[in-house]
């Protein structure tokens, strides 16, 4: 049998393709698996990437379809967004047509893989039907009160007129001309995942027996739940004077109440609108406004990482328990999204505040001491508990009660109050630019903002338009944004800014789980989604382990809270990919180290690619580009393909009356390996994810099943094994079970013979001080004197005249002798 993979692989994708054979059934009374792998950006041709995501949630659907189950392993394509309009710009194509050429193209090489996809649940989520679907929750969202429009200060590009993410800046500049960025205030939409911020921290606890426990710390950290005290300093009667009285106090929220007493100034967020009114009116001497005016140009993000810096404000606030003046500055290590933009710096018990307060050669008050009840030399803020000093009232407590004792003396006395902060921030979804969904709202003049009415869904974008890279073409459209008022039927304008990719990303499994037939007519189907959601198993990078996870975890969440679906979490079971590497770094078109999926395809086959990435490293860990490693995956397939000769028409009929008893030592041995393997895939599939692992036991069976000659024992091995591999090598598999089993050993799941496992005799190695020496062959009931008496007797030479100081047996093991010298 001579292995020709561009034959066989060919013949079997236009089989799967002929028969739908991976359409999930309509009949909902079977038990169901719902893999789902993240969904591709369609850039125009996969990458290594791509095949090792796919190929990880194929083998997953392919294992438990064969094991009976109702499986949902459906593809799509995340096509909205930036790119494409890029492309647009550089190539003179609309970014419809870019998008959607794309596609095909990766379908097809997509399905030069042979991945299972369902086909008929395939979907882009530029088609206007998805569209449509979602501007109908969006406006339910919006009239409960999930979605709100504000003004707020974003990064604005002066050239390319719109809104930049902070990932898209470049040392303050845009990322595509290079134009330095503002920041400037403007109106957009906002969607209150805040709302839920509790909720989706506790519903961690659901995913923590499921999900990598770093990416429940990742999420649990960007949530940021913290309890602390809530506060207003009062500004002082001459600084209210100063600030022309707009302004008399401002809010701080703090996690260290125990530290009051310790505070020495207070800073501002550069964004403060205490620190924009003194700037934007002169009130600060030329050099400071233009200091301030630099931090503001600097992302929050990029602050972080960059030095202390900070401008005295020349105004001073009251301290709330002891009526001293407190300087107040802005500093750009304070988040104008975090506790009101505002805080009580102790630089004697807070590091960051520490390294300002050096800086600026700024007073420091320790006011909690260690078990010495020393104070320390401010070399680094003290951090550690201890005992209040110099707290008036306070004083000896310990900092733990004190924390307590102090937010109760603030709320007896209508100072402040216990507040729980989120770091989590309401999201921004607007968008200034064309290739998106359109925001289902109307201004008009009269009413105010209107949601369209959902009859007149979906709002599609035009397709006549230029897209030049300057300002967003649908604000430039001539005709588009011009509509009548839902309301009140006057003249009115569309919302020109379409929504943030991520809201597409957030429920597209969703869609998915509902039949295509349903889907044209209603949208999501709770029917359908009480079936098959939740995904059992959701396979992607760790790259986006915070914000799609989460994005996607607040809409599932929406959408139940709207009658959509009863589910609470989207994916039940997480696996997330690593990365891989060619010569120690990420493949990257920039790096010049990109392997071609493509190429690989057309000299050793889908098969070999998909072994390769499956054999190469666990599923978690790194994958380093080995070209030798693929050579070798190709030479084990093929041999494995090859030895099929030795599945004899006798074997074919005698394998399923095989008794064990009668079966000679190697001839047992090679049993045993095989369902070594069967065990191991049902581990693999079910827990431990470690592929490399079962395709190793693959490897060991054929090995064993080549020391031996007995037939029925060589065609049951492939029985299993081609059943096993199918997951992971499926063209060369059904090839063989067609050719041998007519798919039968396919449709069943297959059982473990426990017989198989009953040995006549086993194998001890026998080790002195740990080194093994030699091995005994001894019967399993042999007793733990007669395994160490035996042992004693093969190892002689090794233990010659030496003192024994201990003899260990492990059962079914070894027996290990630890002597002296």
């Amino acid at each position: 049998m001579e292995y020709i993979s561009k034959e066989i692989e060919k013949k079997w994708q236009n089989f799967w393709s002929e028969n739908q054979s991976f359409e999930p059934s309509d009949d909902q009374t079977k038990e169901k698996k719902y893999i789902l792998s993240m969904f591709p950006y369609p850039s125009g041709r996969i990458h290594m990437g791509h095949v090792r995501n796919y190929c990880l949630g194929d083998a997953f659907a392919r294992h438990f379809r064969k094991s009976n189950f109702n499986v949902l392993h459906p593809i799509g394509w995340d096509s909205f967004g930036m790119p494409a309009e890029n492309a647009a710009i550089k190539h003179k194509l609309h970014p419809k047509k870019w998008t959607y050429e794309n596609i095909d193209y990766m379908r097809d090489e997509l399905k030069a893989l042979g991945l299972s996809f369902s086909e008929t649940r395939e979907f882009a989520t530029s088609d206007e039907l998805y569209t449509k679907w979602e501007q109908e929750f969006i406006i339910k969202m919006y009239e409960a009160g999930i979605i709100y429009r504000k003004s707020a200060t974003v990064n604005w590009c002066p050239h390319d007129l719109t809104v930049l993410a902070n990932e898209q800046l470049e040392d303050g500049c845009c990322w595509r001309c290079g134009t330095e960025v503002v920041q400037k205030e403007m109106p957009g939409y906002y969607v209150g995942i805040t709302k839920y911020a509790q909720e989706l921290l506790d519903d961690l606890e659901l995913l923590k027996n499921d999900w990598p426990s770093q990416v429940l710390t990742m999420q649990e950290n960007w949530i940021g739940r913290s309890e602390g005290l809530e506060f207003k300093f009062e500004l002082s009667v001459e600084s209210k004077a100063k600030l022309e009285r707009q302004f008399t106090k401002y809010l701080v929220f703090t996690t260290r109440p125990d530290t009051i007493y310790g505070v020495s100034y207070s800073a501002l967020a550069p964004e403060h609108p205490i620190v924009k009114y003194m700037v934007e009116n002169n009130l600060l001497p030329e050099k400071k406004i233009k200091a301030i005016k630099e931090m503001q140009k600097v992302t929050e993000r990029d602050r972080a990482t960059q030095e202390k810096e900070g401008v005295s404000l020349e105004i001073d606030v009251m301290h709330p328990l002891t009526g001293e003046k407190i300087p107040v500055w802005v500093a750009n290590f304070v988040l104008s999204s975090y506790g009101g933009g505002a805080v009580m710096a102790v630089p004697a018990h807070d590091q960051r505040d520490f390294e300002f307060a050096k800086k600026y050669d700024l007073p420091m008050k320790q006011v909690i001491v260690g078990e010495s009840g020393v104070i320390t030399k401010q070399t680094e803020a003290y951090t550690n508990e201890g005992t209040l000093i110099d707290s008036e009232g306070f004083t000896g407590l310990q900092n733990t009660k004190a924390k307590k004792a102090i937010i109760y003396h603030f709320e007896q006395n209508s100072l402040g109050v216990k507040q729980v902060n989120f770091k989590l921030r309401d999201w921004g979804v607007s968008r200034q630019r064309y290739w998106g969904a359109p925001i289902p709202f109307v201004h008009c003049e009269s009413c105010g903002l209107v949601p369209e009415k959902t009859e007149n869904l979906p709002i599609a974008l035009p397709e006549d338009v230029e897209i030049t890279g300057e300002g967003n073409p649908l604000d430039n459209h001539q005709t588009w944004k011009h509509c009548s008022c839902p309301k009140c039927g006057k003249p009115a304008l569309r919302e020109s800014d379409t929504l943030d990719t991520f809201v597409q990303s957030s429920w597209y499994f969703l869609r998915y789980a509902t039949n295509p037939k349903v889907w044209n007519e209603t949208g999501i189907s709770k029917s359908d989604s009480d079936y098959w959601m939740d995904v059992d198993q959701y396979i992607g990078g760790i790259e986006h382990a915070i914000l799609h996870l989460l994005y996607a975890r607040f809409f599932t969440k929406v959408l139940n809270d709207l009658g959509y679906t009863n589910s609470k979490e989207p994916f039940k079971r997480l696996l997330t990919q690593g990365m891989v590497l060619k010569d120690g770094a990420k493949m990257s078109k920039s790096k010049g180290n990109v392997v071609d999926p493509d190429l690989i395809i057309e000299k050793y086959g889908a098969d070999t690619a998909r072994l390769f990435m499956l054999f190469a490293a666990p599923p978690t860990k790194e994958l380093e580009w080995n070209d030798s490693a693929v050579d070798g995956a190709y030479r084990f397939i093929k041999k494995f393909y090859e030895r099929a000769v030795n599945v004899t028409e006798n074997g074919l009929k005698t394998f399923a009356s095989l008794e064990h008893s009668s079966l000679d030592k190697d001839e047992k041995e090679a049993r045993k390996k095989v369902y070594d393997a069967l065990i191991k895939s049902n581990e693999v599939f079910n827990k431990t994810y470690t592929f490399n692992t079962l395709i190793a036991s693959c490897m060991e069976a054929l090995n064993a099943l080549q020391a031996q000659k007995n037939e029925a024992v060589w065609a049951e091995g492939y029985y299993i094994l081609t059943n096993i591999l199918e997951p992971i090598i499926p063209h060369a598999c059904w090839e063989l079970s067609n050719q041998l089993f007519n798919l039968e050993n396919f449709n069943k799941k297959l059982e473990i013979k426990e017989e198989v496992f009953t040995f006549d005799s086993i194998i001890l190695a026998v080790t002195v001080n740990g080194k093994k020496r030699c091995e005994i062959e001894v019967a399993p009931d042999t007793s733990k004197d007669e395994v160490l008496a035996a042992a004693k007797i093969a190892a002689a030479k090794w233990l010659g005249e030496s003192e024994l100081i201990k003899e260990i047996v492990v059962p079914n093991k070894l027996v290990n002798f630890v002597i002296k010298g």
